[in-house]
């Protein structure tokens, strides 16, 4: 949208009055700072919002709630930026952009930490640190805290603590109609089980508060590297392994091509590995026995497990996933069968990219052990969640790239529970939101919408449609 174009469809005088109301900035097209503000971390989706509006604080989201529907336009919430599917912005519409609301607050006695929606987990794990303290986070550290937990939120403390929305203690909401309201156990009860998992849903989250737990500040952790000659092997191995794996134990097999890192012999640089990432989180000495055998699923290429700071296992990944490359995600909750495997092992044989990826998270633990019925999130049977990932450093090819990833992710589902995970989830189609959520859960989401969004104004999300049949016209996908 140019900036006539805003200035017909909003014109001056009522964006300066929105301006005027905020303590934050609103950025408009034909600013200096207007490419950077929109864009986001996944270069896929390259959108071109009427404003977007920079919060300082709760006062300035519900004013920027309040305008946008006033005037009747889209709205896409921001924290971190690193929706998959484009959620962090959107075209001709209101980006509510949280990144500048980063105030933590660290309770030690009481092992909790409250943070607005701007935080990224590697804003938390700064603060919380410093206490010996820490949550289920990201494995990237740019990584938004608010989209991560509304989703669910895959981390190293997984099998120890849970997932980060199982931790989520109160959060801090502005809905729809501009109110700001809070849910906890008490208080909005069932807006709290839904922000658990059902994702941006039901409002602007603004505040997080959530429960934490001794961890660190040295823990063993890393990454083992293994040829992909031994990749049946090494993931048969991995399966026996992780069925009794500690709960302190959590990790993943990463299907990729080996970077050209000086770490790794030259002779395998570009050629396929299956890579052994993982964090014991108790002391490193107690992880020693409980990785051993992890470390020998078959001949290394290079063995970087060891004693680190927990902030350094949080950040270990996070220079293979910069910002500006294009993604598409895509998931499933399955069981390591033979035939399952078979799959895996096929379709990392055909990834289109040496940045392509099928990685398998090793669930259970703490996570299994949390009741479905619990949390929106209700997805706690199934052993291994893998992602499919479809990466690319420019869009050349990237519709065949995409392709890949969904036949990948068709073939190896068969071997699993049929749902798939919200925050690995590229599309925003209507089918793939009901795959993500059993049908009790998913009716009862659209029950907390109704009382909380009934005309859908916060849409682009992995959209749980309200009953009432004009606002579901409204749902349209965010690209």
């Amino acid at each position: 949208m140019s900036i006539d174009t805003a200035r017909g469809v909003l014109g001056d005088a009522t964006i300066n009055e929105l301006e005027a109301g905020l303590r934050g900035t609103v950025v408009r097209p034909g600013d200096a700072a207007y490419d950077q503000a929109r864009a986001v971390w996944n270069a896929t989706h390259d959108k071109h919002p009427a404003l977007v509006v920079r919060c300082a604080g709760t006062a300035d989201v519900v004013r920027a709630v309040e305008f946008a529907r006033s005037q009747d336009l889209p709205v896409a919430v921001r924290g971190g930026a690193h929706s998959i599917a484009g959620f962090s912005t959107c075209d001709d519409g209101v980006v509510i952009d949280l990144s500048p609301m980063k105030g933590v607050t660290v309770d030690p006695v009481r092992r909790r930490v409250a943070a607005q929606g701007g935080v990224t987990w590697g804003d938390l794990d700064h603060e919380t640190q410093v206490f010996g303290l820490a949550v289920t986070g990201g494995l990237v550290s740019s990584t938004g805290i608010a989209g991560f937990t509304l989703g669910g939120g895959v981390g190293w403390l997984l099998r120890r603590h849970g997932l980060a929305s199982d931790n989520l203690t109160a959060a801090e909401v502005v809905t729809a109609d501009g109110r700001v309201v809070r849910a906890d156990a008490r208080e909005n009860p069932d807006l709290f089980w839904a922000l658990r998992g059902g994702g941006g849903n039901f409002g602007v989250v603004t505040s997080l508060e959530y429960a934490l737990h001794p961890v660190g500040p040295q823990i063993l952790g890393g990454l083992v590297f293994y040829p992909a000659a031994q990749a049946r092997q090494v993931v048969t191995r991995w399966r026996e392994l992780t069925a009794h794996a500690p709960d302190d134990l959590t990790t993943m097999l990463v299907m990729t091509t080996a970077p050209p890192l000086p770490f790794l012999p030259e002779e395998v640089h570009g050629t396929r590995v299956v890579v052994l990432a993982g964090m014991y989180a108790g002391t490193p000495a107690e992880g020693e026995e409980a990785v051993a055998p992890l470390r020998a699923l078959g001949t290394p290429i290079a063995d970087l497990m060891g004693p680190m700071p927990y902030l350094g296992m949080q950040t270990l990944l996070d220079p293979m996933w910069t910002a500006g490359a294009h993604n598409y995600f895509t998931s499933a909750f399955i069981e390591p069968s033979d035939a399952a495997v078979d799959a895996v092992l096929r379709h990392h044989a055909a990834t289109p990219t040496p940045f392509s990826e099928v990685h398998l998270h090793q669930l259970g633990g703490a996570f299994a052990r949390v009741p479905a019925e619990a949390t929106a999130f209700s997805q706690r049977e199934a052993s291994v969640l893998c992602n499919v990932i479809a990466r690319s450093p420019d869009a050349t090819d990237f519709d065949a790239h995409v392709a890949w990833a969904r036949g990948a992710r068709a073939d190896i589902a068969r071997h699993g529970h049929g749902a798939m995970y919200v925050n690995f989830t590229g599309d925003a189609a209507q089918d793939k939101v009901r795959a993500s959520y059993p049908g009790a859960v998913y009716e009862r989401l659209v029950r907390v919408k109704d009382a909380y969004d009934p005309t859908n104004l916060f849409h682009l999300n992995q959209n749980i449609r309200p009953s009432a049949p004009h606002a579901a016209a409204s749902a349209a996908p965010a690209g």
